[in-house]
């Protein structure tokens, strides 16, 4: 074997020149000549299998290394705006490194985002956080369209099926990239490009997620669907395990007076507490203080730390009916930041100072340390107002739960002057059994206890706004600007309709659309006008301007009490802090100078957050349905299209689909103007707000689908309506009403 080199010195020269390490290119540099090209061939097998090189198109190369050119995968951008990417395959031992993308002169080249795909020159760095510096060569690919579904084998090979409701797509899987899954695997994948190609698109599946009938998967789809990061790295493990409970020093001490947080039975964390008593100034008779005291989280998360880039990440926290993926790491929001029961935390509190109507005459913030008393649940509270405390509240109802009820009694003859809208919009709540299956679902209940927590939370949060703006300091604003005038007049026409009236030619306020939604109450249209006053809402975001906040009838208003779970709330902290000088942990002029930045994301998650969250009671839905299969349902049509008419259910609020092949055997015409479905031969009409009876035919819980069979139209059994001419009548001498009312709701819809 003379003239053969070592293992150590074929490896330092393939790490010298990666871009030229073919065999033949190896031979050469060691002049390698006759025979020993067989050894050198058995060499390089050696060092392949044992893992010490890696082989791309006859190029070998070091796992472990990265080549002076390589294709790089963007992952996103750090706290500072700072863009970094990743090998798009990484097979080494080490940890893939972390490649730090070159900042380009404004203009000079395509805008990169999370996903896409580059060629770049890399340059080796000693720097904190990243091992290199990536120089863009090109773009190669945008990023690839994320595909989830069920991995199905069969004779054809692999397929993805998808789990998007109402969709049939299928994706082929090649054997080489399957990524191990097993048939019936919950999968992500992406889309493959393959030019020339016809028929089934192709796909490679990136990671797979287990069974998609296990109850716990249901949320793990719209975490891995919509992109919610749902683990912690290490650094913000670590910053969160090393904080320890703040003591009084620079605070204001509240522990003496007796607080109590009011949460939902489920509870976890609690960031806001309240206190109320009547006010003893002569001058102010019949008056309250109320104080509200919210979690301190900016002592925990300062600007600039790993703890706070994740926050700023993720945005929020998401809420399922199995697990909350939340903002802050356990130590801080089940711990630390949590106003439990008998604990010293550090807290933010406002002092408001009302009359007897519950105006607000003054108020306070400051930086203090709180205790409370009691962790209550809503139902608890309620017992106390309405006569039966429990064994739990009864020393605490005439000296702590009663006031704050007495204080809530003024500020809502506040809240009836100022007018805010009012909406009946039920909420659905599933409750899961403790394997993760659907027990029971229901309407969230209303009571007063609810409606205190809100309105104390609407003064703290109001007070926030003003004491900010006040001292010109930056914060973000919770706005939510009145509908656009198209909108408007669309509601209009919704409400002439139905026989009912929307002040027009004057400055639109939210008392006109409460009397339109008091006219229709307990009607037939009662439904379809707060469907259609919903659609004509803007939706809220958040903004350092202020816009005013429309739905409450407020001119400021920011989110101050839930720092936990909201990262913008951490913004008003910050701002508070450095409005008020209380310490170097608020505001830094970075944090000021991305406002708008930050806005954009907070809002965007949020939406992320609220699709994520519908889709996945859609998923549970369907799953506690699908055991009754067959069993009948009332509810009434709440959409129109021409493959069939969707339904909402009276009870649950699931919605669904009836197939218009299922209809009758005669031939349906779409109205797609006015959004009807009409029979060729019966002349039964469907439109939206028609109360239906249906049976289930089909409940896919991994899609959230449902699929219904028609059997009555306003109490009548679409067998004798099948048998007349004519559109089916609501009620008699309304149809005509009816139909102009619904008419106008659909332009309402289109225009939206």
């Amino acid at each position: 074997m003379k003239g053969l080199p070592t293992k150590s010195q074929v490896m330092d020269w393939i790490a010298e020149n990666p871009d030229r390490a073919t065999k033949r290119d190896i031979a050469r540099a060691f002049g390698v000549k006759g025979a020993d090209r067989i050894d050198l061939k058995r060499m390089l097998r050696e060092l392949e299998g044992s893992g010490h090189l890696g082989r791309r198109r006859k190029v070998f190369q070091d796992p472990d290394r990265l080549p002076p050119v390589a294709v790089l995968e963007v992952r996103g951008t750090n706290l500072d705006g700072d863009l970094f990417a990743a090998p798009l395959e990484w097979k080494g031992k080490r940890p893939e490194p972390r490649i730090l993308v070159a900042h380009r002169p404004s203009g000079s080249g395509p805008a990169l985002g999370r996903g896409d795909r580059i060629l770049a020159r890399l340059t080796p760095v000693k720097a904190e956080g990243h091992a290199f510096e990536a120089s863009l060569i090109r773009l190669i690919g945008q990023n690839p369209r994320k595909i989830f579904g069920i991995y199905r084998t069969g004779p054809d090979g692999g397929r993805i099926v998808p789990i998007e409701k109402g969709s049939d797509r299928e994706w082929r899987v090649d054997d080489a990239a399957t990524y191990g899954a097993r048939n019936g695997e919950l999968v992500e994948g992406e889309s493959v490009s393959r030019k020339g190609r016809i028929g089934i698109p192709s796909a490679r599946i990136t990671a797979t997620l287990g069974d998609p009938a296990a109850p716990r998967s249901v949320s793990l789809i719209a975490i891995h669907q919509h992109g919610i990061p749902d683990d912690f790295g290490d650094e913000v493990i670590a910053e969160a395990e090393a904080a320890k409970p703040i003591g009084l020093e620079g605070r204001e001490d509240l522990c003496g007076l007796p607080f109590v947080t009011i949460d939902p039975e489920d509870a976890r964390d609690h960031d806001d507490a309240c206190y109320a008593k009547p006010d003893t100034d002569p001058k102010n008779l019949g008056g309250h203080i109320v104080w509200v005291a919210i979690a301190d989280v900016a002592a925990y998360v300062r600007s600039g730390t790993a703890l706070d880039a994740e926050a700023r990440h993720r945005g929020n926290s998401t809420y399922f009916a199995d697990r909350v993926v939340p903002m802050l790491p356990e130590r801080l929001s089940g711990d630390l930041c949590s106003l439990k029961e008998g604990h010293r935390r550090a807290c933010i509190a406002v002092e408001l100072k009302l009359d007897s109507k519950g105006n607000r005459l003054a108020y306070r913030f400051t930086r203090a340390l709180m205790k409370s008393v009691a962790s209550l649940s809503y139902r608890e509270v309620q017992a106390v107002k309405d006569g039966v405390p429990k064994e739990k509240c009864a020393h605490l109802a005439a000296d702590v739960i009663r006031p704050l009820f007495d204080a809530y009694r003024s500020v809502r003859r506040a809240r009836e002057e100022r007018q805010p809208l009012d909406l009946e919009l039920p909420e659905r709540v599933i409750a899961l059994s403790h394997d993760g299956t659907v027990e029971s679902v229901g309407l969230k209940e209303r009571l007063d206890a609810h409606r205190l927590i809100e309105e104390f939370m609407i003064l703290a949060n109001v007070a926030a706004a003003e004491d900010l703006f006040a001292r010109q300091c930056g914060l973000l604003y919770r706005v939510h600007e009145e509908p656009a005038p198209e909108r408007l007049d669309a509601l209009r026409e919704v409400a002439q309709a139905s026989g009912l009236t929307l002040a027009k030619g004057q400055v639109l306020r939210t008392r006109h659309l409460n009397s339109l939604l008091a006219q229709a109450k307990d009607s037939e249209f009662d439904e379809l006008v707060n469907l259609s006053t919903l659609r004509a809402m803007q939706q809220a975001y958040y903004h350092p301007e202020n816009f005013g906040h429309f739905g409450l009838a407020l001119r400021s208003y920011a989110h101050f009490t839930s720092p936990i779970r909201r990262y913008a709330d951490l913004i008003v902290h910050r701002a508070l802090i450095s409005a008020h000088g209380w310490s170097d942990d608020g505001l830094l002029p970075d944090d000021i100078d991305r406002l708008e930045a930050t806005a954009k994301h907070v809002s965007d998650t949020e939406r992320r957050s609220m699709v994520a969250e519908r889709e996945t009671n859609d998923r549970y839905l369907a799953a506690y349905l699908s055991e009754r299969v067959g069993s009948e349902f009332t509810g009434r049509i709440n959409g129109i299209q021409r493959f069939g008419a969707f339904v909402r259910l009276d009870g649950t609020g699931a919605d669904g689909l009836i197939p218009v092949r299922s209809i009758g055997q005669e031939f349906f015409y779409h109205d797609s103007r006015n959004q009807t479905l009409k029979g060729e031969k019966s002349g039964l009409e469907l439109s939206v707000g028609l109360a239906v009876r249906v049976r289930l035919s089909d409940a896919v819980p991994v899609t959230g689908g449902l699929t219904f069979e028609l059997l009555e139209v306003n109490g009548k059994a679409l067998s004798s309506l099948s048998k007349r001419r004519g559109p089916v009548m609501p009620k008699r001498g309304k149809a005509k009403s009816r139909r102009r009312a619904v008419k106008a709701s659909r332009r309402s819809e289109r225009r939206r």
